[in-house]
């Protein structure tokens, strides 16, 4: 019988069993520090997260956040760390997976491409063809990596976000939700808007004001002159 302890008994636990449980693990119990939690979605939560070296089972670390994710894949590196992909993900034959990797549903991975251990490819995510993402990368929902993409270590590309052909993200960036990437990110911190900027070169721009999407801004700017102008 295929047993699986899953460390981290939060809402992305609970998709990492559903994805578990189509793979075959018939067993499936939760770690979690949080003692008030009994069960997550349907699974037993049986103890804290350092409870993981007492057990025999395979491991899955389900944690979001990145640093995190990556201290406790140092804590069980002596444990076998299962790559979990959804039966509805499509995945390149030659693509290579990192341990503790969760791919899920509707995600496409193409040929070519490399993730590091421990990454989350969310649902209906891409990565296209000869792109290479680090360790501890998250490529949240609906975001797409266009082809020969490269993205550093414990980034986080933002829901709905796309970052054009042949760009680079150093490591530590976040990507916020929506924002399109189209020349190198060198600076780790926060990337927003439409092109992506960081976060506070945004602020001096607009003067520490509400940050408005970039294409939204452009757009009422070009409204405002139109009906000036009429």
């Amino acid at each position: 019988m295929k047993k699986l302890t899953i460390i981290g008994a939060s809402g992305h636990g609970k998709v990492v069993a559903d994805i578990a449980s189509l793979n075959g693990y018939e067993e499936i119990e939760f770690l979690d520090d949080d003692r008030s939690i009994s069960l997550c979605g349907l699974y037993p939560v049986v103890g804290t997260c350092m409870k993981a070296s007492e057990i025999e089972n395979d491991i899955f670390i389900a944690i979001g956040n990145a640093n995190h994710r990556k201290k406790l894949f140092r804590m069980n590196r002596d444990k076998y760390l299962p790559i979990l992909v959804h039966p509805d993900a499509v995945v390149a034959k030659d693509a290579k997976i990192g341990a503790g990797t969760v791919i899920m549903a509707g995600a496409v991975l193409n040929p070519g491409i490399k993730t590091g251990e421990g990454c989350i490819i969310n649902t209906c995510a891409s990565v296209d063809h000869d792109s290479s993402i680090g360790n501890y990368v998250h490529v949240a929902v609906g975001a797409h990596l266009c082809g020969t993409v490269t993205v550093g270590d414990e980034t986080w590309i933002g829901a709905g976000s796309i970052v054009s052909n042949n760009v680079s993200i150093c490591g530590g960036c976040t990507i916020g939700a929506g924002a399109v990437v189209i020349k190198d990110i060198k600076e780790k911190g926060t990337h927003i808007g439409v092109p992506a900027r960081m976060m506070n070169e945004l602020q001096k721009l607009r003067g520490g004001g509400i940050l408005l999407d970039s294409f939204i801004y452009k757009v009422l700017t070009l409204y405002r002159q139109f009906h000036t102008a009429a």
